[in-house]
């Protein structure tokens, strides 16, 4: 797949089938961004990666954007502190827009702590003409620190680490998300449903 600049702006060229002609199989399909925003340990990578899976299933194109490869591949060399954690979210907020504006449903499991930085990612994707989804996963932090996926939690109480999301550190939750979602109440594929239920309902699946 090769891309182009059109406007300023990077796009997807149309795949050819075997004649040569172009195959628009897909390329009109509205994509969207759902930003999946919670505490540490509050399930939002299991919820994207569920969806995805539910997605693909119907013929979707959908990507997971990993807040840890991210970090790794796109943000390397920035660290937490909040303007750090904004511009790590701007970054993404890009990657995101673009791949929605391109027909992709792009989910982003990214903590996002400040309300700030989240509102200037929608405002991004409003000006563009994208769809864009806020879902808090509302886990209690008392039920993410057992979970406790990356041991964060641990090494915090243990004095390892400070400046965590939730303990140590602000999170700024959602006032009015578009979905408000407590996963410790409901199974994933509950939760799953729920989410793809709001998509149907705003006619992105």
């Amino acid at each position: 797949m090769t891309g182009r600049q059109e406007e300023g702006r990077a796009s997807v060229t149309e795949p050819t089938d075997a004649t040569g002609t172009a195959d628009t199989k897909g390329t009109t399909e509205l994509g969207a961004t759902v930003w999946l925003t919670g505490l540490p340990s509050a399930g939002k990578t299991t919820l994207a990666n569920a969806l995805a899976d539910r997605l693909r299933a119907e013929g979707h194109r959908a990507e997971v954007l990993d807040g840890d490869e991210i970090r790794e591949f796109l943000s390397a060399g920035l660290g937490f502190s909040r303007e750090d954690r904004h511009i790590n979210v701007q970054r993404i907020g890009f990657v995101a827009e673009l791949l929605a504006s391109n027909g992709v449903k792009a989910l982003v499991p990214v903590i996002a702590p400040y309300a700030d930085s989240r509102e200037a990612v929608r405002k991004r994707h409003r000006t563009e003409g994208t769809g864009y989804l806020e879902v808090h996963v509302a886990t209690p932090v008392e039920v993410c620190s057992v979970r406790d996926v990356k041991g964060l939690y641990a090494k915090q109480a243990a004095g390892e680490i400070s400046g965590l999301t939730g303990v140590d550190d602000p999170y700024e939750a959602p006032d009015s998300p578009d979905l408000r979602i407590e996963s410790h109440t409901q199974s994933v594929e509950e939760s799953a449903v729920a989410l793809h239920a709001l998509l149907t309902e705003r006619g992105l699946a």
